[in-house]
């Protein structure tokens, strides 16, 4: 249960900020969160599922193939050149020999990370880039960053809304709105559009 007056909605980043955090993670060798952040929102997968990725999933492949875990679905999802590109260039810049690994290791090198310890990096990484939200700074914001980047280049038309309720397993618009903020932002127009 939340606090009284907490913020417990997660927000979204800009697609500039995405794209500058992850050119910085790199250039800092932070690997791991560089490609955590990149695949989370180039797929829009939930971080129990994104954890469980091997670096064999993305190695050349043009397409990721799995099974959802919250939903027991399979989803098929279209792997752009940005998001192979990047990862062939990290695992290299690793040295790695092994693509059956998981990418996400924890410090021990015997299992994925947890989602609690990603939430608090999360927390940590935004701070120290001078990273401001509206919102908490979860996991979720690899989805949204997604579905805002869909709704603005699509001029937040009612087919990219069909589309990402769709993406996101939503059982109706209204539902990806609200995950989106949208209808909070129109009602915010709404008060702007008046004036003297």
């Amino acid at each position: 249960m939340s606090l009284k007056g907490s913020i417990t909605t997660t927000g979204y980043m800009e697609w500039d900020t995405f794209v500058s955090l992850i050119t910085r993670l790199e250039s800092k060798d932070e690997y791991k969160f560089c490609l955590l952040i990149s695949i989370g929102v180039f797929t829009g997968l939930r971080i129990s599922d994104l954890l469980k990725l091997k670096y064999s999933d993305l190695l050349n492949k043009n397409t990721l193939v799995l099974k959802e875990q919250k939903t027991g679905k399979t989803r098929t999802i279209r792997l752009n050149n940005d998001i192979q590109t990047l990862v062939q260039r990290i695992y290299q810049k690793q040295n790695l020999t092994h693509p059956n690994q998981l990418i996400f290791l924890n410090r021990f090198g015997d299992k994925a990370i947890d989602k609690s310890y990603v939430n608090v990096k999360l927390k940590e990484i935004f701070s120290k880039n001078r990273i401001k939200l509206d919102g908490n700074i979860s996991s979720h914001i690899f989805r949204k960053t997604l579905g805002r980047r869909v709704m603005e280049l699509n001029n937040f038309s009612n087919e990219s809304l069909v589309l990402l309720m769709e993406l996101f397993g939503h059982s109706s618009m209204s539902i990806t709105k609200r995950y989106l903020g949208i209808r909070q932002q129109e009602i915010n127009d709404i008060y702007l559009s008046v004036s003297l």
